[in-house]
């Protein structure tokens, strides 16, 4: 292994922006949630004739269909992923909206047949219901609580309040308080393990709302905990936690 100054400088350089993890390649690994979400959207797109892709990072996950509706939109608050979205998505016929700045969704009333986002920041579910038509589909896969609570924990300390955020059974009681109907809600819980310090850190970066502000120099000494730990040949392990949530706004009667 590479000496640990080198790796951080290495991790504190690279380029985080957009969706994309194979910066991480062959120095972090995650399992996937068995139900293949981009499998699915793809195919749901497929049949679609108007889709909206909510929190779309950079584009990565709705760039995989092969086949996207003849209405294809998607949003995206962060500058940095919007730019990407857009230069990635642009020339596929998707508009990506800049929602950084405003409130709800920017779309009409009933405007959508699908409705799809993977780990959206906080699922409006008023707004979803809004912009789908009757019988129209909201397709997801969420973070769920407590998600790589392992590595965030190591850096904050114990959050106990944070632990019970993101719940899926909560989430399907809102989306039902907007008029939705539940069709399917599954969990799963996913090994994620790191292989060297570089990798902690470029996620870190990445997933900033993971450990808010964080700083090499204000971490060191954790930092060099983790490292020691990994040069022992021992992966720092935590554990995703994903949902997959299908919800139908129902038919007008």
């Amino acid at each position: 292994m590479r000496p640990f100054q080198e790796l951080v400088r290495e991790a504190c350089e690279a380029e985080v922006d957009g969706w994309g993890f194979r910066w991480l390649d062959g120095r972090a690994t995650e399992e996937r949630p068995p139900w293949g979400y981009a499998r699915l959207m793809a195919g749901r797109l497929a049949a679609a004739t108007s889709a909206l892709d909510l929190d779309t990072g950079g584009g990565e996950v709705l760039d995989e269909a092969p086949v996207l509706p003849p209405t294809m939109r998607a949003t995206e608050a962060w500058p940095p992923n919007l730019a990407v979205a857009r230069h990635r998505l642009g020339p596929r016929g998707v508009e990506v909206a800049d929602t950084s700045a405003v409130q709800g969704l920017p779309f009409a009333d009933e405007t959508f047949d699908l409705v799809t986002s993977r780990h959206p920041v906080s699922p409006d579910w008023p707004e979803i219901h809004r912009v789908l038509r009757p019988e129209g589909t909201y397709l997801a896969q969420h973070v769920g609580p407590a998600s790589a609570f392992e590595l965030i924990e190591h850096f904050l300390g114990p959050q106990p309040e944070a632990r019970r955020h993101r719940h899926p059974d909560r989430e399907a009681e809102q989306a039902r308080d907007a008029g939705l109907e539940i069709r399917d809600l599954r969990t799963a819980r996913c090994r994620m393990e790191f292989h060297d310090v570089g990798a902690v850190i470029w996620i870190l970066r990445k997933c900033p709302w993971w450990v808010p502000g964080f700083q090499t120099e204000d971490h060191m000494d954790r930092l060099r905990a983790l490292d020691r730990q990994m040069r022992a040949g021992r992966p720092v392990v935590a554990h995703s936690t994903r949902h997959l949530i299908e919800a139908v706004r129902p038919a007008q009667r």
